[in-house]
Order: C-alpha cells, then sequence, then structure tokens
C-alpha cells in the first residue's frame, strides 16, 4: 500500500494524505484519504490544578509576560494513568493556598467553558509555578488562551521564569 499526500483543503495547519490508487468518494470514510493537524509546541508552567478523583482532572498552566503568570489553559488530554500519578505526585510538595496567575479568575468561561472562573477556582488546587512542561496545541486564540491543549511532557532543563508566550 502507497500513501501520496496532497494539499490542504481546509487550513495550512493540517495535510490530507491518501492512498495513491484511491478516488475521491463524497460523502464517504473509506479510511483511505486521512486529515493530520500539525500542532504547535511550546513550554508552559504549572501554577495549579483542578481535583480529581485520585489525582487531578486537568492542570493549570501559564506563561509569564514580563513578572506576572498568565493564565493560558486547562489541560486535561495526553495522559495516561501512570503518567498523571507521576505528575501528581511531582505537584504536592509545591501547594500553596493563593492561585499565582494575574487574570484570574475570569468573568466568563468562554465559549467552550475552558475559562477559569471564581467558580471553577473553587475546585482548584495551587501550586508554586516552578514546574515547566511542554503542550502541544492547535493554535492561540485572541485572549491568550490555548486551544486543544494537549499534555507532551515534563520539563527540567528549563526556568520558569522564561517561559514566555511564542508566536
Amino acid at each position: 500500500m502507497s500513501w501520496s499526500s496532497t494539499d490542504s483543503v481546509d487550513s495550512v495547519d493540517s495535510f490530507i494524505a491518501k492512498r495513491s490508487d484511491s478516488p475521491y468518494e463524497p460523502g464517504k470514510r473509506s479510511g483511505l484519504w486521512q486529515k493530520y493537524r500539525l500542532n504547535l509546541q511550546q513550554e508552559f508552567v504549572i501554577g495549579g490544578y483542578t481535583r480529581g478523583a485520585n489525582t487531578f482532572d486537568a492542570l493549570i498552566i501559564g506563561f509569564y509576560r514580563g513578572k506576572d503568570l498568565i493564565f493560558a489553559a486547562r489541560v486535561r488530554a495526553g495522559f495516561v494513568p501512570a503518567t498523571r500519578r507521576e505528575v501528581y505526585e511531582q505537584l504536592q510538595h509545591l501547594k500553596i493556598t493563593k492561585y499565582p496567575f494575574v487574570n484570574l479568575p475570569q468573568k466568563e468561561p468562554g465559549r467552550w467553558g475552558q475559562g477559569l472562573t471564581a467558580e471553577k477556582m473553587k475546585q482548584s488546587v495551587w501550586l508554586k509555578p516552578q514546574t515547566v512542561l511542554r503542550i502541544d496545541f492547535a493554535e492561540w486564540t485572541s485572549g491568550d488562551h490555548l486551544r486543544h491543549p494537549k499534555f507532551a511532557g515534563l520539563r527540567d532543563d528549563k526556568g520558569p521564569k522564561k517561559v514566555v508566550r511564542e508566536t
């Protein structure tokens, strides 16, 4: 089976791959044509998490703008149970009582409910912003938030104060 790629029909952040001998079949999903999204990736700082059943439900992450830590997203995707437990254990000694983000709480939950309102913050545990992680994501929104963030790994070779928004 050989595959070929074609120009993206949706945007520059994805591409279409198909078997070289497969015809286009409008309205059918045969698996012979596949869309692949190309994600962005950068480092962020963990400033808290929302509680889950045994560990955490989502990490609360941000980036520095000057001396201010800016909330960027809650991240739930990208964890397998073992990784979730490992990350959770590494964060337990960093608990603090006040949130470290300057732009929280948010007034509205946002279009997709990813915002962090005062009500949602009641379910959160706050951390000293010392842990850096890599996140894959689709794009930045106009409000400095991430679309489709996904955990990609921890970083121990970069200081948290060096984590700024990349464009």
